[in-house]
């Protein structure tokens, strides 16, 4: 039977297992220079150590002012490769795999001065009212993306993810909600999106999957949902996008912690629905803390990996202890085995 602890392997990406690390923003004091640091080190390799089988690291600039606020790291320049190459090959010391998620928070990016969007329209009345982006502009930041694309294969990411969801600058495009253009990018809301996963594609090895992050259903009046956004995603997956990580939420008041209601597994629903439209494998998300809750998911064949998100913020050795409460095959580190009763 597959379950959590049953190793998984599309193309050249073979995971020793099903858990995911998905991208958690860090806010380092120490990274306004969007360097990832010591604080980025200890908190990713401690994953690895703890048996996460694959750690995404956070949504990291390819823009300085696309990012969500001025502590977050970047990948923009190659004098950051060095850095992220030191906390890559600590995760590959202890056995995961790694990825970098490339993004821009758009009309998001807290710190920018102005932020950039498709469109001139705060995303609410805490948020400055952004600069509507030019069509060269927007040509030029899908250049970045593949940039930043080249940088993580230099770092030895084993692959990247591009964020496409929860209202930063992909999501911002693809919405009818946040894009309001006239030329070419607002006249097909696919645009963007699939010409960044092209630009990534064609920096990353032919047999690397690209991963991307979606909402795949916006909790607000007027906002998609999976069967109307369905035609967009089968664009991201012809364009070269290939594992999608399934979330919700983003545009609106709504986030994607998700809204009142909200229980253990309430997004797999939807990722299972994302997976039927486009035959491709997806990663769940969702409040799954709970270590059966997790398993369910992969052992009734729901999707092929599964996040935990503030789990594993609480828990770096998460996957470790779901092995030994779940009888699975992932084995303690041996400098802290005598820290375990050996009937586990």
């Amino acid at each position: 039977m597959t379950d959590l602890f049953t190793p998984f392997e599309y193309k050249g990406l073979k995971l020793p297992n099903r858990i995911v690390m998905p991208p958690m923003c860090q806010y380092s004091v120490d990274a306004e220079d969007g360097v990832p640091n010591e604080w980025h080190d200890v908190h990713y390799v401690s994953r690895a150590v703890g048996g996460t089988g694959f750690i995404i690291v956070e949504m990291s600039g390819i823009h300085p002012d696309g990012r969500i606020t001025n502590r977050d790291t970047g990948i923009w320049s190659d004098d950051m490769i060095p850095a992220w190459k030191k906390i890559v090959d600590g995760i590959h010391r202890y056995g995961a795999k790694a990825a970098i998620q490339l993004g821009h928070a758009g009309r998001k990016a807290q710190d920018a001065q102005p932020p950039v969007a498709p469109s001139a329209i705060a995303f609410d009345e805490n948020y400055r009212t952004p600069r509507a982006l030019t069509t060269e502009e927007v040509e030029e930041t899908v250049r970045l993306y593949g940039e930043a694309a080249r940088r993580a294969i230099a770092a030895g990411f084993d692959t990247v993810e591009i964020h496409g969801a929860h209202g930063y600058l992909i999501h911002q495009f693809h919405s009818p909600l946040t894009n309001k253009r006239e030329d070419r990018y607002g006249q097909d809301l696919a645009l963007f999106g699939e010409e960044v996963i092209r630009a990534v594609r064609a920096e990353v090895p032919a047999d690397m999957p690209v991963l991307i992050r979606v909402s795949a259903a916006e909790y607000v009046d007027g906002g998609y949902d999976v069967d109307s956004i369905a035609d967009v995603f089968r664009r991201y997956r012809d364009a070269g996008a290939e594992i999608f990580h399934v979330s919700t939420g983003g545009e609106g008041p709504v986030g994607s912690g998700g809204g009142p209601g909200a229980g253990p597994g309430y997004q797999v629903g939807i990722a299972e629905q994302v997976r039927e439209a486009l035959g491709v494998p997806v990663i769940a998300v969702g409040m799954l803390d709970e270590y059966e809750d997790a398993q369910r998911v992969v052992a009734e064949g729901r999707a092929e990996l599964v996040a935990i998100g503030r789990a594993m913020l609480r828990d770096p050795y998460w996957a470790v202890h779901a092995s030994r409460e779940l009888n699975g095959s992932l084995p303690v580190i041996e400098p802290y085995r005598r820290g375990y009763r050996a009937s586990k």
